[in-house]
């Protein structure tokens, strides 16, 4: 991807590349037990040299062209409110959606209007053909957000991986751009601030 990584907004949120000095904030939100038990790649305890490591990465990938994480912050307060992001196949024209809301932040439907955002971002500025993600079967309030925004159930894989000794089904959604195109889009579409 050409240039520096844009920076997003929504009706109440901006998404803009995550900053060395989000590592704080990283640590507090990101570290909470209940985070780590939803995703597979958060682990628990989540220390400080993790939380820079992945800001690295996540520019790194950003310049490969492998990925586009974003904090996710909140556009009158600038708190950070967690993270999304995509893990990018170009040569595939697809992407992989995986997000996280710190505890404080629950219930305000912030992840739906990040992902819905983060969706337009890829069919339109990306020019991506599909976005899939996946959730624990353990996990469906995760499951209702990427069923909001026009994700489609593919199906189970049984378990299939294993936290913290238990195996995990994970549940499989995708959404195609024409077919989000055609009516899951946001009310308030997202904006591309360079």
């Amino acid at each position: 991807m050409e240039g520096p990584q844009p920076t997003l907004t929504t009706a109440r949120l901006t998404l803009r590349p995550q900053r060395k000095s989000d590592a704080p904030d990283l640590v507090r939100l990101a570290g909470a037990r209940e985070i780590a038990a939803m995703t597979l790649m958060i682990p628990h305890p989540y220390e400080p040299p993790m939380a820079e490591e992945w800001i690295e990465k996540a520019a790194a990938g950003w310049l490969g062209d492998t990925m586009a994480v974003f904090a996710i912050t909140g556009t009158d307060s600038g708190e950070l409110v967690g993270s999304i992001g995509l893990k990018l196949d170009l040569k595939n024209n697809h992407a992989e959606l995986g997000y996280w809301i710190g505890l404080p932040h629950w219930g305000n439907g912030y992840a739906t209007e990040a992902s819905r955002g983060i969706l337009e971002f890829s069919f339109g500025q990306l020019g991506l053909h599909r976005v899939h993600a996946h959730a624990f079967g353990t996990n469906p309030a995760s499951c209702r957000i990427l069923e909001k925004i026009g994700m489609k159930y593919e199906g189970t894989l049984r378990q299939h991986i294993q936290k913290w000794d238990q195996w995990q089904d994970m549940v499989m959604y995708g959404v195609l751009r024409h077919e989000f195109s055609a009516g899951s889009s946001p009310t308030d579409p997202v904006r591309v601030v360079q």
